[in-house]
């Protein structure tokens, strides 16, 4: 597994951990519940080795990456009911790929435009955290 040692998710500190919570890892990604819910249910997927882009990856390594990325939109959906998923892959600052999936929902923030990458609007508290994990998990499984 290929690693950057200047990648907060190669090296997994404490950069990463101020942002997200990991949610469990799938064939080839890890997916992880970003603390600022303004969009609840907001995740990212994040691809097991240190890869700047999409086209860096093998046919087998994208269609196994854009699998993980649409096994949990769809766990987001059927745990929160958004209106739209958004996805984002931007990468400007950090190029280690990974994937938003962002839930947005009809009369809430920013529905019907790009979503904010970080509001800085809505933490919870653990145990909230801890519930929107369960569901989304719930929906993994």
């Amino acid at each position: 597994m290929e690693k950057n040692q200047e990648c907060m998710y190669c090296m997994e500190d404490e950069r990463r951990d101020n942002l997200m919570i990991e949610i469990c890892e799938l064939g080839v990604s890890t997916v992880f519940l970003f603390k600022e819910q303004t969009y609840k249910g907001r995740c990212n997927v994040v691809y097991r080795d240190h890869v700047k882009e999409l086209f860096h990856l093998t046919a087998d390594e994208l269609s196994a990456f854009m699998n993980d990325v649409a096994q949990v939109a769809e766990a987001v959906d059927k745990a929160f009911g958004p209106d739209k998923i958004n996805y984002g892959a931007y990468g400007d600052k950090l190029h280690h790929l990974h994937m938003h999936i962002v839930p947005k929902y009809d009369g809430q923030a920013d529905f019907g435009s790009t979503f904010q990458m970080n509001p800085g609007q809505a933490y919870l508290a653990d145990e909230e955290y801890q519930e929107l994990i369960g569901k989304i998990k719930a929906h993994l499984q």
